[in-house]
């Protein structure tokens, strides 16, 4: 059974006619005769009752003209909503990101998206960068924002943002007039950090780990005002993005380069082997073009 029988025994039951039916579906009255038949040939069950004026549905034919009816209409209903959302008016995005990311570069660019695409809804969840990786593997979100390096080549990836780490130091500090430091002379130094499931925590303690010392980690956070307030109280050091830095607010802490350059690397990611919707395809190159 095909669609395109269902819709020609709809239209001769509305016209209740075969020539008119064919002109109104612009074929031949033998071809529309033909694939009539064939349908009731399928079904095993006469649909019309034929006379030389008028064509009557039998009961079989009352019953498939209820369902056809039905049928070419929810078939109607998803070439629109197919046809709505290759053209973005509308569709859904599931995306992961990080808070300290979505709060540094986000806010903007998803005013802009909704803007210019007002009808697809963006959902967004917080997590760590590392969750985040895992959701998109694991098919939660259909893109999710990373740190780099990554270690699964599962995953389509997107650069996004590339920016220096700088020592955040409190004005009273022995650095603090420096314009740069070595890393391996932070050894002795109390460190303010991200808790564990943040990126920068594990790529910070590995670069320290390199320069011959394990950190000396007294307080951990999630929140970057909050870690640069206790550096300005001289609780401790820091190392946060550039980014941040220059969104701080407070004089009482001085942002010194760091030697060697360790780099925070933004990505959005993919998985690989995942369907990814129109929208959320539009939503990446919006990201990109206007980051």
């Amino acid at each position: 059974m095909e669609i395109r029988q269902l819709h020609y025994f709809v239209e001769v039951v509305k016209q209740k006619n075969m020539t008119k039916a064919s002109d109104k579906l612009h074929i031949s009255q033998p071809a529309l005769s033909k694939a009539i038949k064939s349908l009731e040939a399928e079904i095993g069950l006469t649909l019309i009752h034929r006379s030389n004026k008028t064509h009557e549905l039998t009961d079989a034919g009352s019953v498939v003209f209820e369902y056809a009816q039905k049928i070419l209409a929810q078939v109607e209903e998803m070439s629109s909503t197919l046809h709505d959302m290759t053209n973005l008016t509308r569709g859904n995005i599931n995306i992961g990101l990080p808070p300290i990311i979505g709060s540094l570069f986000f806010p903007k660019i998803i005013a802009a998206f909704h803007k210019a695409y007002p009808n697809i809804q963006i959902n967004i969840k917080e997590y760590g960068a590392a969750k985040v990786v895992k959701s998109v593997e694991e098919g939660e979100f259909e893109m999710g924002v990373a740190v780099l390096p990554l270690t699964d080549e599962a995953f389509h990836v997107f650069p996004l943002v590339k920016e220096e780490l700088k020592l955040i130091v409190p004005e009273s500090h022995r650095f603090a007039t420096r314009d740069k430091v070595q890393m391996k002379e932070l050894k002795e130094e109390e460190f303010i950090f991200y808790s564990e499931e943040f990126a920068l925590y594990e790529i910070m303690r590995k670069k320290f780990i390199q320069e011959g010392f394990e950190p000396n980690i007294i307080f951990k956070s999630s929140q970057w005002d909050f870690m640069v307030e206790i550096v300005a109280a001289n609780l401790g050091i820091s190392i946060l993005p550039e980014s941040i830095c220059n969104r701080a607010n407070n004089n009482q802490v001085r942002f010194i380069d760091l030697e060697p350059v360790t780099n925070w690397e933004l990505v959005i990611i993919t998985k690989k082997d995942r369907y990814l919707s129109v929208a959320s395809r539009r939503f990446i190159d919006f990201v990109l073009n206007n980051e």
